[in-house]
């Protein structure tokens, strides 16, 4: 991206940040090198204000801390000790790998210790590619195919149909008798939706990182999503954006490899920063907004599309309250990928071969009140290795007196 004319911090500031800048509470996590002051480099809690990106680590070590605090806001709104890290548009642009300079600061995923959960098909149009994958049997030959056959005989809008109502229930006999019910289906209609769990804690990337897909997957595409942030005790306190990276053919060759379709290097990008609900941001703009996709590729392809968080099938908060309750907790918190209605089947190198990542995309998810998340497309096994887990957070907190 060193290459883009618009390639400097105002312009990326300008990009990257909602449309109302920084007049919502925006957190996040940045690396802080190492100064004269604070002799150990380490990962650190931010707040962007106008004036710029600040650490707040005094206040909140980790972003655990913040989110589960009693009041996060009022926490930000007293902290003491802040040290100002740069312009915004500076951190943006060191974020990304081809031009960071490490002794600056970076961006980093703007969560912690939370586990990664995702919600999957919750959205009719994904819910029938999934479908589709399984019947492909991971082959993208096979997709449009199956794709037009399956619309032509289920004469029924999917996106019209209450998850685990008596028109669903009714649906599913039907299905079941033309030989069409799957398991995917069972999690798209039914009561129980699908909760998984998408990547470790600290393994997520933020904005700017590479974005891996594995080299021995043929099939494979981004999943632009609104990502809730939620508190060890349920409470919905934020959002961000996030890329759910998806290997298609290895899940479509069977749903007990969604491990590996899910959880690689770099399979896991969350960012730019959180927008924590206050005067200007509610779960009910989440609710409202639409969530752009747009793939660029060093091979001059051009992919764009929208994904409606109002068309989803389950309320947000239903998603919540099935992934955290007295049969599952999470001490510290929890983000949610609530899925994607947009998944991409433009045809790349053939007519029916549909869409594949290349190494080289450049993958913009953007959406009005929460800003743009980029990332590049490049393997997992040529992405810098994760190292930096929970227990060496741990032991740079306590060398940095944060502990």
């Amino acid at each position: 991206m060193k290459d883009d004319p618009d390639f400097s911090a105002p312009q990326w500031e300008r990009r990257a940040l909602p449309g109302d800048g920084a007049a919502g509470t925006l957190v996040g996590r940045a690396w802080a090198p190492a100064t004269k002051d604070n002799p150990v480099a380490g990962p650190a809690v931010v707040v962007v204000r106008k004036d710029g990106v600040y650490d707040i680590g005094r206040t909140a070590a980790t972003m655990a801390d913040l989110i589960n605090a009693t009041d996060p806001l009022a926490l930000i709104e007293g902290a003491r000790g802040a040290v100002r890290l740069g312009s915004v548009g500076e951190l943006l642009v060191n974020s990304f790998p081809e031009s960071r300079d490490a002794t600056r600061p970076f961006l980093l995923a703007p969560i912690d210790l939370q586990s990664v959960k995702a919600a999957g098909v919750t959205f009719a149009a994904s819910l029938i590619e999934r479908v589709i994958e399984e019947r492909a049997k991971g082959n993208p030959a096979q997709a449009a195919a199956i794709r037009a056959d399956f619309s032509a005989r289920i004469g029924t809008d999917l996106s019209a149909v209450r998850p685990g109502s008596e028109t669903a229930r009714r649906l599913k006999e039907t299905l079941i008798q033309e030989g069409l019910w799957s398991q995917y289906l069972e999690v798209g209609i039914g009561p129980d939706a699908e909760v998984f769990t998408k990547c470790q804690p600290m393994s997520s990337v933020g904005f700017g990182a590479d974005v891996g897909v594995r080299s021995d997957s043929t099939w494979n595409n981004p999943e632009p999503e609104i990502v809730l942030i939620v508190d060890a005790r349920g409470r919905c306190l934020g959002a961000s954006l996030g890329n759910d990276v998806n290997l298609r053919d290895f899940e479509g060759r069977s749903a007990l490899l969604l491990g590996k379709a899910k959880d690689n290097t770099g399979s896991c990008a969350i960012g730019p920063f959180i927008r924590l609900f206050d005067a200007t941001f509610t779960l009910d703009d989440v609710r409202a907004c639409d969530v752009t996709l747009e793939i660029e590729g060093a091979d001059g392809f051009a992919l764009s599309g929208v994904s409606s968080v109002s068309r989803i099938s389950r309320d947000l908060l239903d998603l919540v309250s099935q992934t955290i309750g007295a049969s599952h907790q999470y001490p510290d918190g929890f983000a949610l990928f609530i899925g994607t209605m947009f998944a991409p089947t433009q045809d790349r190198d053939a007519p029916g071969k549909g869409f594949t990542h290349k190494v080289g995309d450049t993958v913009s998810i953007a959406s009005p009140k929460l800003g743009t998340l980029v990332n590049r497309v490049e393997h997992c096994e040529k992405i810098e290795p994760w190292t930096f887990g929970v227990s060496a957070l741990m032991r740079n907190l306590m060398a940095r007196g944060l502990l």
